[in-house]
């Protein structure tokens, strides 16, 4: 789970220094994958097979995320992903992108990735905290932020990811309803099950993180 991939700027909080990884911190991970004999492979493919057994997945498979969209995805990330023959699953918040607000990937650039073989997911309308919430704003933020993506980019997002990892039993049930196939916390773990496809955990790759960080967090049972 990688949020922005560039140098935070001189007054960041620690929030975004630690979320934030450098474009060569972000190389050394893939060179450090590649040599170990990580094989990219598309969130989709494991929500899929969790579902289905079908396709048949790599034994030292890997998956990467990119929460928010930022403009770095593209113009950083992307840029290393095609060199080591990497994909990745792009979480975009709709409202942010439709507005243009600065910071945040456009359209045009979200159509490209997605050309070259990124997925592009929903990370709801506007980043709101979804636990504890009615059906109506659920399905506002779940369906219309999916239906959003289909208008802008032409195909339907199947993955879906609970801004800041806040959500509920409710929140999960409308996510299923609005016809995504799985959906991403911000739990940590590696380990999925064909019970929780709509409670993914994932591995937080943290601005702090080396190389060898990384390979032992992919090492460990979790």
């Amino acid at each position: 789970m990688y949020h922005y991939v560039s140098q935070p700027p001189p007054d960041a909080d620690i929030y975004r220094k630690d979320l934030s990884v450098t474009p060569a911190q972000f190389e050394s991970h893939l060179q450090a994958m590649v040599t170990a004999g990580y094989r990219s492979v598309p969130l989709v493919d494991v929500v899929s097979y969790l579902a289905t057994g079908r396709p048949e997945l790599p034994a030292n498979g890997v998956v990467l995320t990119f929460d928010d969209g930022y403009t770095d995805v593209y113009e950083n990330a992307f840029p290393l992903l095609q060199k080591y023959g990497f994909t990745a699953t792009a979480f975009v918040i709709t409202d942010f992108v439709d507005s243009q607000r600065p910071g945040y990937a456009s359209w045009s650039q979200l159509a490209e990735i997605h050309r070259a073989g990124i997925d592009i997911g929903s990370h709801s309308r506007d980043h709101a905290d979804l636990a504890g919430r009615d059906v109506d704003f659920l399905v506002w933020q779940a369906l219309g932020s999916r239906q959003m993506i289909e208008s802008r980019l032409g195909f339907t997002p199947r993955l879906f990811c609970y801004p800041a990892g806040r959500y509920d039993e409710l929140t999960a049930r409308v996510v299923r309803s609005a016809d995504y196939w799985g959906a991403v916390t911000t739990r940590q773990g590696a380990t999925h099950t064909s019970a929780a496809p709509f409670e993914l955990t994932r591995v937080r790759v943290r601005g702090s993180h080396s190389a060898a960080d990384l390979l032992r967090l992919l090492a460990a049972d979790w």
